[in-house]
């Protein structure tokens, strides 16, 4: 039976891919993605996210564990038995094809007939805005919409999900902002599941609903993505899913009032002048600013602490620059004071 929407369209269980006789690339992932989701795999380089992609789509065999689409377990179909397509980073589209020619290719391989044929690939191209590029080459494209001439060709065959892998990763910084929302808005137009594999934290924080980190073959955390940014685990997602001030020890027990291991996000921390009245119940120390890097609507501001005596403990801070207002001859050297709430000190060894 197909699955509906909230219910599991992609379900892995143990499961593990093993290089050679001991390079662990997958070690054991368990992980459900609902109809009609936007769900991120995230981490960085060798973390195991694009071989489990791959095994996703069948491109590769896992070594142990099952793998079920819409219920179904496809552990041991080939790719082209899976009802999954998969776009690229490199895009592959055929610099001899019209942009129609590239959205009809899969379908004139499977002898589908001319006429639906320019019927699917019209609606395809018009879903992703590009309705009057048909007679165009590749080569006459910009990057964005040769992404989305591939996405088109993706989502003509009606997949019931759709596997990117850094889909956005070759676009400028601009053209990837755009691209994020309009993917956003074509899935959720289609309507079905999208997984996106990226190393982008941004890019997983803003497109998708549910995000899993990976870090060394093992997922550390899976949840929606604020769950994930306000509530890391661990160490790993804590520096990984944005940047945090990471306290532990003496830093800890001289800033936060306890031993253990902690993270403050660096939007949570005010930069005050020397001798600056706090909001009441904030957290301070003194501290010399060491780094500022000006941003346009924000502000970064790196300030060496000294605690009990310690080696300085190097915290940051974001500001946002419309909403505060920041010392005139702040730079290298300025003695400041910086306070933040105990509410945004997040627990880590818990």
């Amino acid at each position: 039976m197909p699955s509906g929407p909230g219910e599991p369209q992609i379900e892995l269980t143990g499961v593990r891919k093993v290089f050679g006789d001991s390079i662990v690339a997958v070690a054991g992932a368990d992980l459900t993605v609902d109809d009609g989701e936007l769900f991120a795999i995230l981490g960085p380089s060798g973390s195991g996210k694009t071989t489990v992609l791959r095994m996703i789509a069948g491109f590769e065999q896992p070594t142990g564990g099952t793998i079920k689409l819409g219920g179904v377990d496809v552990t041991a179909l080939p790719a082209r038995r899976r009802d999954v397509n998969t776009v690229f980073q490199e895009y592959a589209l055929f610099p001899h094809m019209t942009v129609a020619q590239n959205v009809e290719y899969g379908m004139r391989v499977r002898g589908v007939p001319k006429g639906e044929r320019r019927s699917r690939a019209a609606e395809a191209l018009d879903m992703v805005r590009l309705a009057d590029y048909g007679p165009r080459k590749p080569a006459q494209l910009s990057g964005g919409q040769r992404q989305r001439v591939a996405l088109a060709r993706a989502l003509v065959g009606r997949p019931k999900v759709l596997l990117l892998d850094e889909p956005l990763g070759a676009l400028d910084l601009k053209l990837r902002e755009q691209m994020q929302v309009e993917l956003k808005a074509i899935q959720r137009e289609v309507g079905i599941t999208f997984v996106i594999v990226t190393h982008d934290q941004d890019e997983a924080l803003t497109l998708c609903d549910r995000l899993a980190v990976f870090n060394d073959g093992r997922i550390e955390q899976i949840g929606k993505a604020r769950d994930v940014y306000e509530n890391p685990v661990n160490r790993f997602v804590a520096d990984f899913v944005g940047t945090s001030n990471v306290l532990d020890g003496d830093a800890a027990e001289a800033l936060v009032g306890r031993r253990g291991l902690f993270a403050v996000r660096p939007e949570r921390i005010a930069v005050l002048p020397t001798g600056a009245t706090p909001t009441p119940g904030s957290r301070t120390v003194d501290a010399t600013v060491a780094e500022v890097i000006y941003a346009g609507p924000t502000t970064r501001v790196a300030a060496v602490a000294q605690v009990g005596g310690q080696p300085g403990v190097t915290l940051t801070a974001t500001v946002l620059n419309a909403a505060a207002s920041l010392p005139e001859d702040l730079g290298h050297g300025t003695q400041i004071t910086l306070a933040w709430a105990d509410g945004a000190v997040h627990d880590l060894s818990t």
